[in-house]
């Protein structure tokens, strides 16, 4: 069974009988086998949710959460049948339908700060996978630059 350990959306938006919640990376995560997934925005990224039948209106929206480089793809109904996303999800309606204002909206700072976090760990993986190419292919040249380039970007972060 999948846990939801956190489940905050990005932003909520109701239009006429109809909520929209989008997530963004990291403000949802979940625990599967005692370890944490972070969901990661790479394929389907909202719920859209009637709110006269309180049914999910997306179930084939695919969310992808990702530990290190392990990834999890789940449908939203499978999400909804094997989590307890549920219990997540009442708050978020409770407060979608009582409260007039319903945009709940991220400062931009923390959205800027979570994108250049998000690019730092890609330019990460990316240089790790140049890297492992260089080694596979006997290229010691450019092993060494992309070596000396790694220390570098590792010694600007100590």
């Amino acid at each position: 069974m999948i846990q939801v350990q956190f489940m905050k959306p990005f932003y909520t938006k109701v239009s006429g009988k109809t909520l929209r919640l989008v997530f963004a990376y990291q403000y949802f995560s979940i625990v599967k086998d005692d370890e944490l997934y972070h969901f990661v925005p790479v394929e389907g990224k909202e719920m859209i949710i009637d709110l006269e039948t309180k049914q999910i209106e997306n179930l084939s929206e695919i969310f992808v959460f990702q530990r290190g480089n392990r990834f999890i793809r789940l449908p939203l109904y499978q999400l909804l049948l094997i989590s307890n996303v549920h219990e997540h999800l009442t708050p978020i309606l409770a407060k979608a339908t009582t409260s007039d204002d319903t945009l709940n909206v991220v400062p931009k700072e923390e959205i800027q700060s979570e994108m250049q976090k998000m690019i730092r760990e890609l330019e990460e993986q990316n240089l790790e996978r140049l890297i492992d190419q260089a080694l596979e292919n006997r290229d010691e040249k450019r092993f060494h630059e992309l070596a000396s380039e790694k220390a570098k970007l590792y010694g600007a972060q100590a």
